[in-house]
Protein backbone atom coordinates (compact mmCIF):
# COMPACT_ATOMS: atom_id res chain seq x y z
CA UNK A 1 0.00 0.00 0.00
CA UNK A 2 2.84 2.36 0.88
CA UNK A 3 4.60 1.60 -2.42
CA UNK A 4 1.41 2.37 -4.38
CA UNK A 5 0.95 5.69 -2.59
CA UNK A 6 4.59 6.58 -3.20
CA UNK A 7 4.27 5.86 -6.94
CA UNK A 8 1.16 8.02 -7.18
CA UNK A 9 2.84 10.91 -5.35
CA UNK A 10 5.99 10.52 -7.47
CA UNK A 11 3.89 10.73 -10.65
CA UNK A 12 2.20 13.91 -9.40
CA UNK A 13 5.60 15.34 -8.51
CA UNK A 14 6.95 14.64 -11.99
CA UNK A 15 3.93 16.31 -13.61
CA UNK A 16 4.33 19.36 -11.40
CA UNK A 17 8.04 19.51 -12.25
CA UNK A 18 7.13 19.57 -15.94
CA UNK A 19 4.88 22.59 -15.27
CA UNK A 20 7.61 24.35 -13.35
CA UNK A 21 9.11 26.30 -16.29
CA UNK A 22 5.66 27.63 -17.21
CA UNK A 23 4.89 28.81 -13.68
CA UNK A 24 8.36 30.14 -13.04
CA UNK A 25 8.16 32.56 -15.97
CA UNK A 26 4.42 33.05 -15.77
CA UNK A 27 4.29 36.83 -15.59
CA UNK A 28 7.24 37.78 -17.79
CA UNK A 29 5.79 39.84 -20.69
CA UNK A 30 8.49 38.68 -23.07
CA UNK A 31 11.99 37.31 -22.83
CA UNK A 32 13.50 40.70 -23.70
CA UNK A 33 11.59 42.93 -21.29
CA UNK A 34 13.41 46.24 -21.87
CA UNK A 35 12.25 49.86 -21.93
CA UNK A 36 10.28 50.93 -24.97
CA UNK A 37 12.23 53.04 -27.47
CA UNK A 38 10.30 56.25 -26.75
CA UNK A 39 10.73 55.84 -23.01
CA UNK A 40 14.44 55.16 -23.40
CA UNK A 41 14.91 58.29 -25.52
CA UNK A 42 12.99 60.37 -22.98
CA UNK A 43 15.25 59.13 -20.20
CA UNK A 44 18.43 59.88 -22.17
CA UNK A 45 17.27 63.38 -23.12
CA UNK A 46 16.21 64.19 -19.58
CA UNK A 47 19.55 63.07 -18.16
CA UNK A 48 21.82 64.92 -20.60
CA UNK A 49 24.49 66.73 -18.63
CA UNK A 50 22.97 65.93 -15.23
CA UNK A 51 22.15 62.22 -14.76
CA UNK A 52 19.13 61.61 -12.59
CA UNK A 53 19.41 59.46 -9.42
CA UNK A 54 19.11 55.78 -10.30
CA UNK A 55 16.91 53.02 -9.00
CA UNK A 56 18.81 52.82 -5.73
CA UNK A 57 17.78 56.33 -4.69
CA UNK A 58 14.49 57.47 -3.20
CA UNK A 59 14.86 60.66 -5.28
CA UNK A 60 14.76 58.75 -8.57
CA UNK A 61 12.22 61.01 -10.23
CA UNK A 62 12.33 64.17 -12.36
CA UNK A 63 9.67 66.65 -11.33
CA UNK A 64 7.92 69.39 -13.25
CA UNK A 65 4.93 71.64 -12.51
CA UNK A 66 2.19 72.42 -14.98
CA UNK A 67 0.55 75.76 -14.15
CA UNK A 68 -2.75 74.43 -15.46
CA UNK A 69 -3.04 71.93 -12.59
CA UNK A 70 -6.26 72.50 -10.67
CA UNK A 71 -4.76 71.07 -7.47
CA UNK A 72 -1.50 72.76 -6.38
CA UNK A 73 1.64 70.65 -5.89
CA UNK A 74 2.08 69.11 -2.47
CA UNK A 75 -1.52 67.97 -2.04
CA UNK A 76 -0.58 64.43 -3.07
CA UNK A 77 2.92 62.91 -3.16
CA UNK A 78 4.65 62.99 -6.54
CA UNK A 79 1.72 64.48 -8.45
CA UNK A 80 4.25 66.52 -10.39
CA UNK A 81 6.60 63.64 -11.27
CA UNK A 82 6.95 63.26 -15.04
CA UNK A 83 9.74 60.69 -15.13
CA UNK A 84 10.57 58.04 -12.50
CA UNK A 85 13.82 56.27 -13.32
CA UNK A 86 13.16 53.08 -11.33
CA UNK A 87 9.76 52.25 -12.79
CA UNK A 88 10.97 50.06 -15.61
CA UNK A 89 13.56 48.37 -13.38
CA UNK A 90 10.77 47.47 -10.94
CA UNK A 91 8.59 46.09 -13.76
CA UNK A 92 11.37 43.90 -15.16
CA UNK A 93 12.37 42.52 -11.75
CA UNK A 94 8.80 42.00 -10.55
CA UNK A 95 7.67 40.23 -13.72
CA UNK A 96 10.95 38.43 -14.26
CA UNK A 97 13.29 37.40 -11.44
CA UNK A 98 10.77 37.74 -8.61
CA UNK A 99 8.00 35.90 -10.44
CA UNK A 100 10.40 33.17 -11.55
CA UNK A 101 11.82 32.64 -8.06
CA UNK A 102 8.41 32.73 -6.40
CA UNK A 103 6.84 30.25 -8.81
CA UNK A 104 9.81 27.90 -8.62
CA UNK A 105 9.91 27.80 -4.82
CA UNK A 106 6.17 27.21 -4.45
CA UNK A 107 6.06 24.39 -7.00
CA UNK A 108 9.14 22.76 -5.46
CA UNK A 109 7.52 22.96 -2.03
CA UNK A 110 4.41 21.17 -3.36
CA UNK A 111 6.56 18.48 -4.97
CA UNK A 112 8.49 17.89 -1.73
CA UNK A 113 5.26 17.61 0.28
CA UNK A 114 3.85 15.01 -2.14
CA UNK A 115 7.11 13.06 -2.13
CA UNK A 116 7.32 13.17 1.68
CA UNK A 117 3.76 11.90 2.01
CA UNK A 118 4.43 9.15 -0.50
CA UNK A 119 7.63 8.05 1.24
CA UNK A 120 6.56 8.24 4.90
CA UNK A 121 2.77 8.54 4.99
CA UNK A 122 0.79 10.17 7.82
CA UNK A 123 1.61 10.05 11.53
CA UNK A 124 0.20 6.95 13.20
CA UNK A 125 -1.13 6.12 16.66
CA UNK A 126 0.62 3.42 18.68
CA UNK A 127 -2.67 2.20 20.17
CA UNK A 128 -6.31 2.18 18.96
CA UNK A 129 -8.39 5.23 19.76
CA UNK A 130 -10.12 5.03 23.13
CA UNK A 131 -13.46 6.51 22.14
CA UNK A 132 -13.22 9.03 24.99
CA UNK A 133 -12.99 12.58 23.71
CA UNK A 134 -11.58 15.66 25.41
CA UNK A 135 -11.83 19.33 24.52
CA UNK A 136 -8.84 20.88 22.76
CA UNK A 137 -10.12 24.12 21.22
CA UNK A 138 -12.89 26.43 22.36
CA UNK A 139 -15.49 27.95 20.05
CA UNK A 140 -13.56 31.24 19.94
CA UNK A 141 -10.30 29.41 19.14
CA UNK A 142 -11.90 27.76 16.13
CA UNK A 143 -13.75 30.87 14.98
CA UNK A 144 -10.66 33.08 14.87
CA UNK A 145 -8.54 30.29 13.34
CA UNK A 146 -10.96 29.70 10.47
CA UNK A 147 -11.54 33.44 9.92
CA UNK A 148 -7.77 33.90 9.57
CA UNK A 149 -7.40 30.79 7.41
CA UNK A 150 -10.20 31.75 5.01
CA UNK A 151 -8.99 35.33 4.66
CA UNK A 152 -5.46 34.00 4.03
CA UNK A 153 -6.70 31.64 1.29
CA UNK A 154 -8.56 34.50 -0.40
CA UNK A 155 -5.41 36.63 -0.26
CA UNK A 156 -3.18 33.80 -1.50
CA UNK A 157 -5.32 32.76 -4.49
CA UNK A 158 -6.15 36.32 -5.56
CA UNK A 159 -2.45 37.26 -5.28
CA UNK A 160 -1.40 34.28 -7.38
CA UNK A 161 -3.96 35.23 -10.03
CA UNK A 162 -2.64 38.80 -10.08
CA UNK A 163 0.98 37.65 -10.40
CA UNK A 164 0.68 34.61 -12.70
CA UNK A 165 -2.79 34.78 -14.24
CA UNK A 166 -1.81 36.77 -17.31
CA UNK A 167 0.37 33.96 -18.62
CA UNK A 168 -1.19 30.89 -16.99
CA UNK A 169 -4.94 31.55 -17.17
CA UNK A 170 -5.55 34.09 -19.93
CA UNK A 171 -4.30 31.90 -22.85
CA UNK A 172 -7.07 29.31 -22.31
CA UNK A 173 -9.62 31.50 -20.52
CA UNK A 174 -9.60 34.36 -22.99
CA UNK A 175 -8.96 38.06 -22.44
CA UNK A 176 -12.52 39.10 -21.56
CA UNK A 177 -13.18 36.45 -18.92
CA UNK A 178 -9.73 36.81 -17.41
CA UNK A 179 -10.07 40.59 -17.21
CA UNK A 180 -13.10 40.16 -14.95
CA UNK A 181 -11.30 37.53 -12.89
CA UNK A 182 -8.30 39.84 -12.50
CA UNK A 183 -10.48 42.80 -11.48
CA UNK A 184 -12.36 40.68 -8.91
CA UNK A 185 -9.06 39.30 -7.60
CA UNK A 186 -7.65 42.80 -7.23
CA UNK A 187 -10.60 44.04 -5.16
CA UNK A 188 -10.73 40.87 -3.07
CA UNK A 189 -7.02 41.24 -2.35
CA UNK A 190 -7.35 44.89 -1.38
CA UNK A 191 -10.43 44.50 0.81
CA UNK A 192 -9.52 41.21 2.50
CA UNK A 193 -6.05 42.54 3.36
CA UNK A 194 -7.13 44.65 6.36
CA UNK A 195 -9.48 41.84 7.49
CA UNK A 196 -6.58 39.37 7.38
CA UNK A 197 -4.50 41.74 9.52
CA UNK A 198 -7.24 42.06 12.16
CA UNK A 199 -7.77 38.29 12.25
CA UNK A 200 -4.02 37.67 12.54
CA UNK A 201 -3.77 40.06 15.49
CA UNK A 202 -6.69 38.35 17.23
CA UNK A 203 -5.19 34.92 16.52
CA UNK A 204 -1.83 36.04 17.92
CA UNK A 205 -3.26 37.14 21.25
CA UNK A 206 -5.50 34.07 21.43
CA UNK A 207 -2.65 31.55 21.19
CA UNK A 208 0.52 33.44 22.21
CA UNK A 209 0.70 31.99 25.75
CA UNK A 210 0.48 28.43 24.42
CA UNK A 211 3.26 29.06 21.89
CA UNK A 212 6.03 30.07 24.28
CA UNK A 213 9.04 27.79 23.76
CA UNK A 214 9.87 25.30 26.52
CA UNK A 215 12.92 23.11 27.09
CA UNK A 216 11.32 19.99 25.58
CA UNK A 217 10.70 21.77 22.27
CA UNK A 218 14.41 21.50 21.40
CA UNK A 219 14.16 17.70 21.55
CA UNK A 220 11.15 17.81 19.20
CA UNK A 221 13.07 19.95 16.71
CA UNK A 222 16.22 17.80 16.82
CA UNK A 223 14.17 14.70 16.00
CA UNK A 224 12.05 16.42 13.37
CA UNK A 225 8.94 15.70 15.40
CA UNK A 226 9.25 12.03 14.51
CA UNK A 227 7.42 12.72 11.25
CA UNK A 228 9.70 10.45 9.22
CA UNK A 229 10.50 7.83 11.88
CA UNK A 230 6.90 7.69 13.17
CA UNK A 231 8.06 8.08 16.75
CA UNK A 232 6.03 10.23 19.12
CA UNK A 233 8.06 13.02 20.70
CA UNK A 234 6.52 14.48 23.89
CA UNK A 235 5.01 17.92 23.28
CA UNK A 236 2.89 20.45 25.09
CA UNK A 237 -0.39 21.92 23.84
CA UNK A 238 1.44 22.91 20.65
CA UNK A 239 4.54 21.11 19.42
CA UNK A 240 7.73 22.91 18.38
CA UNK A 241 6.80 22.77 14.68
CA UNK A 242 3.52 24.56 15.37
CA UNK A 243 5.39 27.14 17.45
CA UNK A 244 7.86 27.79 14.62
CA UNK A 245 4.88 28.36 12.32
CA UNK A 246 3.31 30.69 14.91
CA UNK A 247 6.39 32.89 15.41
CA UNK A 248 7.99 32.62 11.98
CA UNK A 249 4.87 32.53 9.81
CA UNK A 250 1.93 34.17 11.57
CA UNK A 251 4.02 36.73 13.50
CA UNK A 252 7.18 37.59 11.54
CA UNK A 253 5.93 37.08 7.98
CA UNK A 254 2.54 38.40 9.05
CA UNK A 255 4.18 41.67 10.09
CA UNK A 256 6.03 41.90 6.77
CA UNK A 257 2.86 41.25 4.81
CA UNK A 258 0.74 43.60 6.93
CA UNK A 259 3.11 46.58 6.83
CA UNK A 260 3.94 46.32 3.13
CA UNK A 261 0.31 45.56 2.29
CA UNK A 262 -0.93 48.69 4.06
CA UNK A 263 1.72 50.76 2.29
CA UNK A 264 0.54 49.43 -1.08
CA UNK A 265 -3.15 49.64 -0.20
CA UNK A 266 -3.17 53.18 1.22
CA UNK A 267 -0.25 55.09 -0.34
CA UNK A 268 -1.87 58.52 0.01
CA UNK A 269 -3.24 58.17 3.52
CA UNK A 270 0.03 57.62 5.38
CA UNK A 271 3.15 59.73 5.65
CA UNK A 272 6.56 58.43 6.64
CA UNK A 273 7.36 61.45 8.76
CA UNK A 274 10.55 62.22 6.81
CA UNK A 275 8.94 64.56 4.29
CA UNK A 276 9.10 62.24 1.30
CA UNK A 277 5.62 60.74 1.56
CA UNK A 278 4.90 57.37 0.01
CA UNK A 279 6.76 57.81 -3.24
CA UNK A 280 6.76 55.43 -6.17
CA UNK A 281 10.22 54.32 -5.11
CA UNK A 282 8.99 53.35 -1.64
CA UNK A 283 6.00 51.51 -3.12
CA UNK A 284 8.31 49.53 -5.40
CA UNK A 285 10.51 48.46 -2.48
CA UNK A 286 7.40 47.56 -0.47
CA UNK A 287 6.19 45.46 -3.38
CA UNK A 288 9.46 43.48 -3.44
CA UNK A 289 9.15 42.68 0.27
CA UNK A 290 5.47 41.88 -0.19
CA UNK A 291 6.20 39.36 -2.94
CA UNK A 292 9.06 37.75 -1.01
CA UNK A 293 7.02 37.58 2.20
CA UNK A 294 3.99 36.16 0.39
CA UNK A 295 6.10 33.43 -1.22
CA UNK A 296 7.56 32.31 2.13
CA UNK A 297 4.17 32.63 3.87
CA UNK A 298 2.43 30.45 1.28
CA UNK A 299 5.18 27.82 1.43
CA UNK A 300 5.03 27.73 5.24
CA UNK A 301 1.24 27.53 5.08
CA UNK A 302 1.51 24.52 2.74
CA UNK A 303 3.49 22.69 5.43
CA UNK A 304 1.02 23.76 8.11
CA UNK A 305 -1.97 22.62 6.05
CA UNK A 306 -0.28 19.30 5.27
CA UNK A 307 0.50 18.46 8.90
CA UNK A 308 -2.97 19.57 9.93
CA UNK A 309 -4.75 17.35 7.38
CA UNK A 310 -3.05 14.48 5.53
CA UNK A 311 0.04 14.44 7.74
CA UNK A 312 -1.72 13.99 11.08
CA UNK A 313 -5.07 12.19 11.15
CA UNK A 314 -7.39 13.79 13.70
CA UNK A 315 -5.79 17.25 13.64
CA UNK A 316 -8.40 18.68 11.24
CA UNK A 317 -11.22 17.22 13.31
CA UNK A 318 -9.78 18.94 16.40
CA UNK A 319 -9.88 22.38 14.79
CA UNK A 320 -13.27 21.79 13.20
CA UNK A 321 -15.13 20.39 16.21
CA UNK A 322 -12.82 21.28 19.08
CA UNK A 323 -12.28 17.76 20.47
CA UNK A 324 -9.73 14.98 20.13
CA UNK A 325 -9.60 11.37 21.18
CA UNK A 326 -7.81 10.70 24.45
CA UNK A 327 -5.30 8.40 22.75
CA UNK A 328 -4.60 11.02 20.07
CA UNK A 329 -3.82 13.58 22.76
CA UNK A 330 -1.53 11.15 24.60
CA UNK A 331 0.35 10.18 21.43
CA UNK A 332 0.84 13.61 19.82
CA UNK A 333 0.84 15.97 22.83
CA UNK A 334 1.84 13.81 25.76
CA UNK A 335 2.95 16.65 28.06
CA UNK A 336 -0.35 18.47 27.56
CA UNK A 337 -2.25 15.21 28.06
CA UNK A 338 -0.44 14.52 31.33
CA UNK A 339 -1.22 18.05 32.52
CA UNK A 340 -4.88 17.43 31.75
CA UNK A 341 -4.85 14.17 33.66
CA UNK A 342 -3.20 15.80 36.64
CA UNK A 343 -5.76 18.60 36.63
CA UNK A 344 -8.80 16.47 35.90
CA UNK A 345 -9.03 17.54 32.26
CA UNK A 346 -12.14 18.74 30.47
CA UNK A 347 -14.28 16.08 28.78
CA UNK A 348 -15.94 16.79 25.47
CA UNK A 349 -19.51 18.07 25.74
CA UNK A 350 -22.28 15.60 24.87
CA UNK A 351 -23.17 15.15 21.21
CA UNK A 352 -19.73 15.95 19.81
CA UNK A 353 -19.22 14.24 16.42
CA UNK A 354 -16.75 11.37 16.18
CA UNK A 355 -14.53 10.92 13.10
CA UNK A 356 -15.69 8.12 10.74
CA UNK A 357 -14.15 4.74 11.54
CA UNK A 358 -13.65 5.52 15.22
CA UNK A 359 -15.14 2.88 17.48
CA UNK A 360 -15.15 3.19 21.28
CA UNK A 361 -13.44 0.49 23.25
CA UNK A 362 -15.76 -2.00 24.92
CA UNK A 363 -16.86 -0.73 28.27
CA UNK A 364 -15.63 2.85 27.73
Amino acid sequence: MLAVRFRHCLLIGILMALLLPLLAHAAVPNKSAVPAYAEEQTVLQAEQGTPEPGFGSAASGRQDFDRHYIVPPGFMPEQDVVLQRGGNTWRVLRNGAFAATSGTLMVLALILIFLFYGAFGPARLEHPESGRRIRRFSGWDRLIHWATAISFLVMAFSGLIILFGKKVLMPWMGHDIFSWLAIISKYLHNFFGPLFILCSIALFFTFVRKNLFRRWDWTWLKKGGGLASHTHIPAGFFNAGEKVWFWGGLTLLGLVMSITGLVLDFPYFINTGINIGFTRYLLQIANYFHLAGATLYIIAAMGHIYTGTLGTAGAYHAMRYGTVDEEWARAHHEIWYNELQAGGGEPAPPGQPVPPGTAPRPGS
